[in-house]
């Protein structure tokens, strides 16, 4: 028999995803041994494609003035299913609002029943 609990749970998840408005496609650079030269690279995988997925932007200090330029910090977090599993160092790929921007994750997801935040920062290159 399913609690109330889990009831409640799965509509809460289904009301969250139901806000989803982008989609995110997880890049890995993994190595890979090429099979006829046998010399082995690196090389951009796709691990995730077309997962649902959801940006929040909110803004962590006023604008602050550098001698070069003035800056806005911004924090971008990510919602997406806690059922999946991105590696750190991963590229995330987000298209939203009709805007794709590539983005990494800089710290460990919130995993939540419901589902996962993750902040990201602007993706810049492979370390």
């Amino acid at each position: 028999m399913v609690s109330a609990i889990e009831v409640a749970r799965v509509a809460a998840r289904k009301a969250l995803e139901n806000t989803y408005e982008g989609v995110a496609t997880v890049i890995e650079h993994k190595k890979v041994k090429d099979e006829n030269t046998h010399i082995t690279g690196y090389k951009d995988v796709i691990v995730l494609e077309g997962q649902p997925c959801k940006l929040s932007f909110s803004k962590l200090a006023a604008v602050s003035q550098s001698d070069s330029a003035a800056s806005a910090p911004q924090t971008v977090k990510l919602f997406i299913s806690p059922d999946i599993a991105i590696k750190p160092g991963s590229k995330i790929t987000v298209t939203q609002n009709g805007v794709t921007t590539d983005y990494t994750y800089s710290g460990v997801p919130a995993v939540y029943a419901t589902h996962q935040e993750i902040i990201l920062d602007f993706f810049k290159e492979w370390i």
